[in-house]
């Protein structure tokens, strides 16, 4: 029978199982994928530990917001797809049921899309979360536009990595934010404009010199906790801050200075949006054929050695590349059609 990564009690990498269970038949509207490969996210780590921000109910929680296949089986009133597709999924708000880390999943088929022409299964894996995120952050909330200065903090990491391949595709200006001067000639190959590194520079006097002294357009934030005080000194007046990640756990201050614009931004409230995910849909497929889009991969690891992956993600050698999961099941069967 198709495997599946599930885990008991919370924990380290090793809670982690792989068992076989049948596949599941696809309801109404659903799409069983024959899973080719997934990607290792932060948000995985947290389910896992148990610090995740939504409840994990237990035993035999699942894991796994992003991956790709081929389409095995249509329920029912599905239209616009058909067996052997290749996809992407694009959102698994209950992943602790249907993740990802599995061999098969079903899930509502309003939650694939189609995969971009000349993305491979490790590349596809690990491209929807983190630019689905830059893309709805920086042009669905704040309106991104060319010419734009961006202020892009944890600019190694995945999302920030996106971001700055889809402010360069919009015509943006992307200035990077790390805190390792280590990884600056990394992010300038990488798209940035410029790099700030906040271990040698103070961000504030950094953005006004790679502005003209006007401050940033716009502020991409995914670390808060109070280093954002400086984020919003850092910005022009009038200008835009999206706060779209939490990787600094402190409480960030109560915004105060500078008149800006600040938005919350969580990719769910737009990645179950039909229409707004046809638009990263055709901004991802259009980013991909010129070649503008392409998502940095650190290491692949196969289905079996899934704690190695985690293992690997908790050690923080990847610098914000992405880590992969093959599950070794491109061209394989459908299970549900053996004998």
């Amino acid at each position: 029978m198709p495997r599946v990564v599930v885990f008991d009690e919370f924990g380290g990498p090793d809670v982690m199982r792989v068992v076989e269970e049948p596949v599941v038949e696809p309801a109404v509207g659903e799409v069983r994928v024959r899973i080719e490969a997934f990607a290792v996210n932060p948000l995985d780590r947290m389910m896992r530990s148990g610090t995740s921000p939504t409840p994990v109910p237990l035993p035999h929680a699942r894991l796994g917001v992003e991956g790709t296949g081929v389409v095995d089986a249509l329920g029912p009133e599905v239209t616009g797809l058909k067996i052997g597709d290749p996809v992407i999924l694009t959102a698994v708000p209950d992943a602790s049921a249907r993740g990802s880390y599995a061999e098969y999943t079903t899930i509502p088929a309003s939650q694939v899309v189609g995969r971009p022409a000349g993305l491979g299964p490790t590349e596809a894996a690990a491209i929807w979360v983190a630019f689905s995120t830059a893309y709805g952050a920086l042009v669905e909330k704040a309106g991104m536009r060319p010419g734009d200065h961006v202020l892009i903090t944890a600019a190694s990491g995945g999302v920030g990595r996106a971001a700055i391949q889809i402010a360069n595709q919009i015509g943006a200006v992307p200035i990077a934010v790390t805190r390792h001067t280590a990884r600056r000639d990394d992010l300038l190959a990488a798209g940035a404009a410029a790099v700030i590194t906040t271990d040698r520079t103070d961000v504030v006097e950094a953005v006004r010199h790679h502005t003209g002294g006007t401050g940033a357009d716009i502020v991409l934030d995914v670390v808060m906790g109070p280093g954002q005080q400086d984020l919003l000194k850092a910005a022009r007046p009038g200008g835009t801050l999206v706060a779209a990640g939490f990787l600094d756990p402190r409480p960030a201050p109560f915004p105060t200075g500078t008149p800006l614009t600040i938005f919350s931004y969580r990719s769910f409230e737009h990645t179950l949006d039909a229409v707004v995910v046809n638009r990263m849909a055709a901004f991802l497929n259009a980013g991909v054929r010129l070649g503008a889009l392409w998502p940095a991969i650190d290491k692949v690891f196969a289905l079996d050695d899934v704690v190695e992956a985690h293992r690997h993600l908790e050690k923080g050698l990847h610098a914000g590349r992405k880590i992969v999961v093959t599950t070794g099941r491109a061209g394989s069967e459908n299970p549900a059609r053996r004998s």
